[in-house]
């Protein structure tokens, strides 16, 4: 028999209210023995609870009969007066009426295995939780929604296509069916992998919404790039000298830019170093220089061809530092900024520039088919089988068969249409307590 669970769904400490959440086969006869039985459903109800004729709060409380629930089953919320020794007294009554304390993500995983969500909108609720930006916020309702799911529902629908195609030739030899069937699966499956590419080539825009655009600042030693680094952030977080090479280690820092998470990173100034720390420095600056999704390409007076030069892409900036000191002439190779972090001019402008291009990199028409690393790497494993089968049409049918079969798997995994025990302790190990 399925346990009965609760836990908070509210931050623990104090607070005006705490909500206790209830799911399980055990939840009517708990809250009866509570004192709050006769609740009409989805409805408030306030409630003196008691337990051995002792008050534990007066609680508004809410009932969601089975099926009509998050989790599917008979659940219900408590919401209790927020003080700790309320949550603690009712959190034992509960135990001692036979319920148990849920685990991270026990009420989601109830509701995917109850039918009530797939895999992927499971995921959608976890990073909806954790989101701090709109477009986080966006990219997670619009899983919820279905939109992920619909995008692998449809590379399965294409694919059963095509191995239902396969599997007519094999299994009906002596029927009267068109010579050569499975072979007309090859167009179904190049239009396949067309797709796939795409949303393989796609593949970043999900993951730097979910886990925040990478800008780097980069630039040789004195040329601003601490200064311009604090003047972003709006806070001394760098310290700045007139000493060349005062920064040694990579400095992150999380702030929000057109309502896009961006990680902005700021580097120890590229030059060549006998100092085995300023060295090492150097190594981390470069290693985040060539992961990042921005550079921005940091250049004081006078510096025209130096190391950082090596570093920066065609579709990075130039942020000329020190602008109320005049103009300068830079490359015409690259997009130019002139800032002054003294006075503030040109700030405003680049701050613009950044916005539009996080518009540009992460916004879309359409949902991005990958959000997590999961979701990508069994897309590539569903892209590998269905190539393996396209290449095996023209040798044995059979064979192609085996490996769409494979390609099926991998793509239902995304959403858990088939058996996916092995994966859902890693999903719902990231969940809050609660939900």
């Amino acid at each position: 028999m399925t346990s009965t669970i609760f836990a908070l769904a509210t931050p623990p400490g104090r607070g005006a209210i705490a909500v206790l959440r209830l799911s399980g086969p055990e939840v009517p006869s708990a809250l009866t023995a509570l004192g709050a039985g006769g609740l009409k459903p989805r409805m408030a109800s306030l409630r003196r609870l008691t337990w051995n004729d002792v008050i534990l709060d007066e609680a508004l409380v809410l009932s969601f009969p089975a099926p009509h629930s998050y989790t599917g089953e008979d659940c219900a919320e408590l919401h209790l007066h927020g003080g700790r020794a309320v949550v603690e007294a009712v959190s034992e009554a509960l135990i001692s009426l036979g319920l148990l304390p849920a685990e991270p993500g026990e009420f989601t995983r109830r509701a995917f295995e109850n039918g009530r969500l797939d895999l992927a909108q499971a995921e959608a609720i976890a990073d909806l939780i954790d989101a701090e930006t709109t477009a986080q916020a966006g990219q997670a309702l619009g899983q919820l929604g279905g939109a992920l799911s619909k995008t692998y529902n449809g590379f399965r629908r294409d694919l059963l296509k095509a191995l239902a195609l396969v599997e007519a030739e094999i299994d009906f030899p002596d029927e009267e069916i068109p010579d050569n069937l499975a072979h007309t699966a090859g167009p179904v499956l190049d239009g396949l992998l067309r797709d796939m590419d795409a949303a393989l080539a796609d593949a970043d825009r999900g993951r730097r919404v979910r886990d925040g655009y990478r800008i780097v600042l980069i630039g040789e030693t004195n040329a601003g790039k601490s200064s311009l680094f604090n003047a972003l952030v709006s806070r001394e977080a760098a310290i700045v000298t007139p000493i060349a090479g005062t920064t040694r280690d990579v400095l992150d820092a999380e702030l929000v830019i057109g309502g896009y998470a961006v990680t902005l990173s700021d580097t120890a100034g590229l030059r060549e170093s006998d100092d085995p720390i300023e060295a090492e420095g150097v190594r981390r600056a470069r290693a985040r220089a060539e992961a990042a999704d921005l550079r921005l390409w940091v250049r004081g007076p006078g510096d025209e061809n130096g190391a950082a030069a090596a570093f920066a892409r065609p579709d990075d900036l130039i942020v000329k530092t020190k602008a109320d000191l005049g103009d300068q002439v830079f490359s015409l190779r690259h997009e130019t900024v002139g800032v002054s972090t003294k006075t503030g001019q040109g700030l405003g402008d680049l701050h613009d520039w950044i916005s539009a291009r996080l518009a540009r990199d992460l916004s879309g028409g359409d949902f991005p088919a990958v959000t997590r690393e999961r979701h990508r790497r069994r897309l590539v494993e569903a892209r590998s089988a269905v190539e393996a089968g396209r290449r095996a049409l023209a040798i044995a049918p059979e064979m192609a068969g085996d490996d769409l079969r494979r390609a099926a798997d991998a793509l239902a995994r995304v959403t858990g249409a088939i058996g996916v025990e092995d994966v859902l302790g890693e999903v719902f190990a990231t969940f809050c307590i609660g939900k």
